[in-house]
This record gives C-alpha cells, sequence and structure tokens, in this order.
C-alpha cells in the first residue's frame, strides 16, 4: 500500500476514532493488514461520513425553518408599511407631497413638520406646554 494512501486511512481512522469515541489502538491498520480490515474500515468510514451528513442536514433544516420564518415577518412587516405608507399619501396634501418630492431630490433628512393649518407661533407653542414649569 502506498503512503499516501496509508496516511489517508490513518487520518480516516482517526477522525472515526475521535467520532465514535473508540481508541485509536483498536483499529490499526500496517501495510501487511488484510481485506477485510481494510472493508472494515471503509465501512466505519462511510458510517462516520453518514453521521456527520445527517447531523449537517439537520442543523440546515433548522436554519432554513428559522430563515422562513424571518421571510415570513419581513413580509408581513412590509406589506404593512407599504399599506400605511398608501394611506400617508392618499392623506397629505399637494403641497406636502412636492415638499416631499423636494426633499427626496435634494437628500436631506426630512424634518418633523407640522401640517400645514396647524403651525403656532412660538410663544403660544412655549405657554401651551404638557405641564407647569418650575
Amino acid at each position: 500500500m502506498d503512503l499516501g494512501v496509508y496516511q489517508l486511512r490513518h487520518f480516516s481512522i482517526s477522525f472515526l476514532s475521535s467520532l465514535l469515541g473508540t481508541e485509536n489502538a483498536s483499529v490499526r491498520l500496517d501495510n501487511s493488514s488484510s481485506g477485510a480490515s481494510v472493508v472494515a474500515i471503509d465501512n466505519k468510514i462511510e458510517q462516520a461520513m453518514d453521521l456527520v451528513k445527517s447531523h449537517l442536514m439537520y442543523a440546515v433544516r433548522e436554519e432554513v425553518e428559522v430563515l422562513k420564518e424571518q421571510i415570513k415577518e419581513l413580509i408581513e412587516k412590509n406589506s404593512q408599511l407599504e399599506q400605511e405608507n398608501n394611506l400617508l399619501k392618499t392623506l397629505a396634501s399637494p403641497e406636502q407631497l412636492a415638499q416631499f418630492q423636494a426633499q427626496l431630490q435634494t437628500g436631506s433628512p426630512a424634518a418633523n413638520t407640522q401640517p400645514q393649518g396647524t403651525t403656532q407661533p412660538p410663544a403660544q407653542a412655549a405657554s401651551q406646554g404638557s405641564g407647569p414649569t418650575a
């Protein structure tokens, strides 16, 4: 048996032993090993790979379920925001829409403005505070 194959099998045996929790000494391989022990080792390697595959598939399925739930929540949130946006568009005056479009074009953030007709002079706004001042 050539050295590369021997090293690969030795690595596979070590990996298999660590997965199955067995001692490396119980699965020995040398240049005079019989065909039966090679087949047995190949079978154990295949079992270990199947175990790794099943664990990976389980982890992937769990992650897919989490992502599906997040997608569902985001779709619901998007729908809600679209409805809110449409409602705001229908309730906004043409002046407000024009002001909003101008802000979008200049790239400036939307200021916290009050709707037209509800603005108060600064003196009145300060005197109508939410509570007594000390």
